[in-house]
């Protein structure tokens, strides 16, 4: 029940993550415009390198490391300070690096660089991993919701036109900042101090590192197209691209909200050796997202091309497109998101799960160079795919000795088919209707309907659980 009311309230806040753009994405969008987005896009894009490499893969490793010890008090505690301390001198060292950089390299975009560096400080105050390996997400939660509160209405209140970019930047910065401090208080009683000689470090640097590597790997993935894209063609291309990217992984962040759940928790059962849980956890999970992630794909689908302009404006007619393009990346990061985070980092075996991200990241800049300068935007869309559906395959590959695969998909034949049914439902009526707020509603049930009465009469797995569940709870 813990991990059900986790993944509540971590989806909870997907929600509000995913209805903040409703609110902001159609002003800003029109407000900046694809021009001073793209710039906004590409100088962010450089600083979360360096932020990434600051923090070193504290995130999944303090997530890891603090659910090991979670029921020991003073073990738990030395983990925390000896980890903070490393990541606050790695940041610190980041930071001074990035600001080299911006002054020596950066010829354009200089003060909007500078205020990036927001974005460096914030990670260096950033304890949620503590919090997430302890299995307490409603702090997180409570703490982002209130910070993402307050971010939406200074928005509207400070950035009123293009010129208004550097507001923006720094307002958002700020609130990253303020938001990660605000965790802070919560140690006191979750925490003890430890003798400054008893804390080393240094001793979790190797360890970090390990993970630092799956971590950066990725976000060369999600993060080169945009800066590929802004080198090889326009920024208007890249402010398209950057939307329809940004729509499609909120719908999908419902379906990896299980992901900083389920990794506590598979490490605890790991820790104490349960491996039948450990199994048993993968096999549930990988079927709940199947379950969830093929509706939001089609759904997705069947009305991208219409949505695209209406929601964002008539310069975004081509987001649509790209869109449609980059959906099936929804199932295919849900699947990666069980096998890799969920299972291959909580059990260590950090190596292979270096090894997928590593291949996608390849694959991702080798398909990027052939499909941006033939496609553009459309051809960052395909390349995202290709190197999602490289670190899927080759997860899959890498548990084929400890985990029945024909087991993982025993239901996917039938979410599969459901979902196709619910397109054909969904697309006809965007295709006779006019899109409009009402429309949206009405898609959007009517998918919902028709994907959980299919669900229901074809008896798919997650039918069998949800039974379960409500019979315990009773």
């Amino acid at each position: 029940m813990r991990v059900i009311k986790n993944y509540l309230y971590n989806a909870g806040y997907q929600v509000l993550l995913m209805f903040t753009p409703l609110i902001t994405t159609p002003y800003i969008s029109r407000v900046l415009g694809a021009h001073y987005t793209g710039i906004n896009e590409y100088t962010n894009s450089w600083v979360t390198f360096f932020y990434l490499i600051g923090q070193m893969g504290v995130i999944l490793y303090g997530n890891r490391e603090v659910a090991y010890h979670r029921n020991d008090k003073y073990k738990r505690s030395k983990t925390f300070w000896e980890i903070e301390l490393l990541q606050t001198f790695t940041i610190s060292i980041s930071l001074l690096a990035y600001l080299i950089a911006v002054f020596i390299f950066s010829t354009t975009f200089k003060e909007y660089f500078l205020l990036q560096t927001l974005w460096i400080i914030a990670t260096a105050l950033d304890v949620s991993w503590f919090f997430m390996g302890m299995e307490d997400f409603k702090k997180t939660v409570i703490r982002n919701t209130f910070v993402k509160i307050i971010t939406i209405t200074f928005i509207f209140i400070v950035v009123k036109s293009s010129a208004d970019l550097w507001k923006y930047i720094l307002l958002l910065g700020l609130a990253q900042v303020l938001g990660n401090l605000t965790l802070w208080p919560y140690l006191k009683k979750m925490i003890i101090r430890i003798p400054f000689r008893d804390i080393h470090p240094f001793h979790h640097f190797y360890p970090a590192f390990l993970l630092f590597v799956p971590t950066i790997t990725t976000q060369i993935y999600l993060v080169v197209n945009r800066l590929m894209l802004g080198h090889m063609a326009t920024p208007a291309d890249l402010g398209n691209f950057t939307y329809a990217d940004r729509l499609v992984k909120l719908i999908l962040a419902l379906a990896t909200a299980t992901g900083s759940v389920m990794l506590p928790n598979v490490a605890q059962k790991f820790a104490n050796h349960d491996y039948k849980g450990v199994r048993d956890s993968l096999y549930k999970s990988f079927d709940f997202v199947t379950a969830i992630s093929i509706p939001m794909m089609f759904g997705l689908m069947a009305i991208a091309v219409k949505f695209a302009p209406w929601f964002l404006g008539s310069q975004y007619v081509d987001t649509g497109l790209i869109m449609v393009i980059e959906a099936p990346i929804i199932v295919l990061i849900a699947w990666s998101t069980v096998t890799g985070n969920q299972y291959l980092m909580p059990i260590d075996r950090v190596k292979e799960y270096t090894a997928s991200v590593t291949a996608g990241a390849v694959v991702n800049v080798i398909a990027n160079l052939f499909l941006i300068y033939a496609y553009k935007a459309n051809g960052a869309a395909m390349a995202t795919v290709i190197s999602e559906l490289t670190v899927t395959g080759f997860q899959l590959w890498c548990i084929r000795t400890t985990i029945s695969r024909r087991k993982l998909f025993s239901g996917f034949w039938k979410y599969l088919l459901c979902g196709l049914v619910m397109f054909s439902a969904v697309y006809g009526l965007n295709q006779i209707l006019p899109m409009n707020i009402f429309t949206l509603a009405l898609e959007i049930a009517t998918g919902a309907l028709v994907y959980v009465g299919s669900v229901w009469i074809i008896r798919a797995p997650i039918v069998k659980m949800a039974i379960e569940l409500m019979g315990r709870k009773s």
